[in-house]
C-alpha cells in the first residue's frame, strides 16, 4: 500500500545516502580508469561515496562595504 502524498516527509530527498547503485560505481569507476568492460559486473570494488553538502548558504561580501561606507563619512 502507498503512502498518500499529503503524509510523506518533505525532507525524505535530502539526506545523504550511504550506498551508491551498481551503475553509479562502474560509472565512477570508468572515470578513474578502474574499471574493464571485459570484468564481470559482479564482485565490483568498493568506491567512496561523495559526501554532499546541503542547505549551507554562501556569505555575501558585506564587510567590504562596510568598510567603503565609513570611508566615505562626512567629518
Amino acid at each position: 500500500m502507498s503512502l498518500d502524498q499529503s503524509l510523506r516527509r518533505g525532507s525524505r530527498l535530502i539526506r545523504a545516502r550511504n550506498v551508491m547503485k551498481r551503475a553509479e560505481r562502474i560509472a565512477k569507476l570508468t572515470d578513474e580508469d578502474r574499471w574493464d568492460e571485459s570484468k564481470s559486473v559482479l564482485g565490483i570494488p568498493k568506491t567512496k561515496v561523495p559526501k554532499t553538502v546541503v542547505g549551507r548558504k554562501k556569505v555575501k561580501k558585506v564587510k567590504e562595504e562596510d568598510d567603503d561606507k565609513k570611508g566615505k563619512k562626512k567629518k
